[in-house]
């Protein structure tokens, strides 16, 4: 197929070279694109990890990016969420919401609703002892799924990656869409994957060689889909 062509999904929060630059080094053709077409056409998507969950998902929604990125899953386009971009697949999330917001009413809030590719909510990390942010080198601690998925190809059990967020997937999360939990005021979920959807709470375009190796396990992925 070439190149495959994957779209860094831009929802306008921030700076994304870094992230196409990892995925160019990785052999794909990458480009940052708000166009909702451009995001349903892609071979592969990447959702970066830029700012607030709020923000990001109601800018995602009012662009029309979010019905095109559920549209790409659907249809069976490999997708990769960083950070936020992680958060923003499952249920709900607490990062930034107004007071006055209409979802602030449900139970248990204020909150607003994510994509819902994946159960469970994103809730701030808490801790009187440790630092949030949570930032810098952690380790990754692979499940069994993990060890065995195609994201996680060459990845050593325990190796450090680079994060920096206040917020990550709460224990609600379904045990079986998690790859790898980190330990940092509790224990959360690091790497998820459900279908064709995997998502890193680090940075892999800020993790050296480890980080490069999987934007090169995803850029593989794309390859053998698009088939």
């Amino acid at each position: 197929m070439g190149e495959p062509k994957i779209v860094v999904v831009d929802y306008h929060k921030g700076n994304l070279s870094s992230v196409v630059r990892g995925l160019a080094r990785a052999g794909a053709a990458a480009c940052t694109s708000d166009d909702p077409e451009q995001i349903r056409n892609a071979d592969g998507l990447v959702i970066p990890g830029v700012g607030a969950f709020y923000d990001a998902i109601v800018f995602m929604r009012q662009s029309g990016e979010a019905a095109a990125v559920l549209d790409a899953v659907a249809a069976g386009t490999p997708l990769l969420g960083i950070c936020l971009g992680l958060q923003l697949f499952f249920e709900r999330g607490d990062e930034g919401v107004p007071a006055d917001d209409d979802a602030s009413e449900q139970a248990g809030g204020p909150w607003v609703d994510g994509q819902g590719i994946m159960r469970g909510s994103c809730t701030r990390l808490e801790s009187s002892r440790l630092k949030v942010p949570h930032v810098g080198w952690d380790q990754v601690h692979m499940t069994p799924a993990g060890a065995a998925d195609p994201l996680l190809a060459g990845f050593a059990e325990g190796a450090n990656m680079y994060f920096t967020h206040s917020y990550a997937v709460a224990d609600d999360a379904d045990a079986a869409d998690v790859l790898a939990r980190t330990h940092y005021t509790r224990s959360f979920p690091c790497i998820v994957r459900h279908g064709n959807v995997w998502g890193c709470q680090f940075h892999p375009e800020k993790s050296s060689a480890l980080g490069q190796r999987i934007l090169k396990n995803f850029v593989n992925i794309v390859e053998k889909a698009g088939r």
